[in-house]
């Protein structure tokens, strides 16, 4: 075994052993994941959308090692404060109190009884009771929104990035995210959603559909795992990550 290698593979038990000790072993397969993905296509900035408090950014920061910039995009008001609290200190952590949808314009905002459901959809009938009382609208607040197509030239010309990742936490409405991309999506390097296996929002849209819209655009499967410690004996959401076809070789 190389030195490189035996150095890799202690760094990445050492890691299994913090997430384990703090109650996130669940997130090993993603950080992993990420660390690969963003070094191997020299990724320079994160686009956030649905930060909630910035757990994503902070995942990115202390665990995976991007020091590229990280847009984040938190539609709640509530939060929102607390967020820009923990990114002061990151002059490459930019928030944006703003929602990303297909459109430019408003739109009402749920805000749910437990803040990181919060969405421009509305919850489910029917939900497990898991979900029944969190995810549940509490009052809704009228919110701007924009297109990523509309919004990303600005961005790039304030930020200076050149291949930037795409990343949607929006409870139901990443298909709108991307759809407001327009052409634009095959500007980015990758794709990290979140794939609905039993939707708990109206209208959502499952992960079969999501996949297949990723892939009519030329993004291919790169790794797919659990988003959160799991209901089981049934799986409700995972997230998958995709790449972008035109940056693997000899496809």
């Amino acid at each position: 075994m190389s030195d490189n290698r035996y150095a890799r593979e202690l760094a990445q038990r050492w890691l299994a052993v913090r997430l384990a000790v703090a109650g996130r072993v669940h997130q090993y397969p993603e950080i992993l994941s990420l660390r690969r993905f963003l070094s191997a296509f020299a990724v320079d900035c994160v686009i956030d959308v649905g930060a909630n408090h910035g757990q994503y950014a902070t995942m990115l920061r202390r665990d995976v090692g991007f020091a590229g910039a990280i847009l984040s995009f938190e539609p709640n008001p509530e939060i929102f404060g607390g967020l820009a609290k923990r990114a002061a200190g990151d002059a490459r952590w930019h928030l944006f109190n703003i929602a990303l949808s297909d459109f430019d314009g408003t739109a009402s905002f749920n805000i749910m009884a437990a803040d990181q459901f919060s969405s421009l959809e509305k919850p489910a009938q029917g939900q497990d009771a898991i979900f029944a009382e969190r995810n549940v609208v509490t009052r809704s607040v009228d919110m701007a929104c924009r297109r990523i197509d509309t919004l990303i030239p600005e961005l790039a010309a304030a930020h200076g990035f050149r291949r930037p990742f795409l990343k949607m936490d929006t409870q139901g409405h990443d298909l709108s995210v991307c759809e407001g991309a327009g052409a634009m999506i095959g500007q980015m390097a990758g794709v990290q959603t979140e794939l609905a296996v039993r939707p708990i929002y109206e209208g959502g849209t499952g992960y079969r559909a999501m996949i297949e819209w990723l892939e009519a655009r030329n993004f291919a499967p790169s790794a797919f795992f659990a988003n959160n410690k799991g209901h089981f004996p049934r799986l409700v959401e995972m997230d998958g990550i995709f790449v972008n076809r035109a940056l693997l070789a000899g496809e």
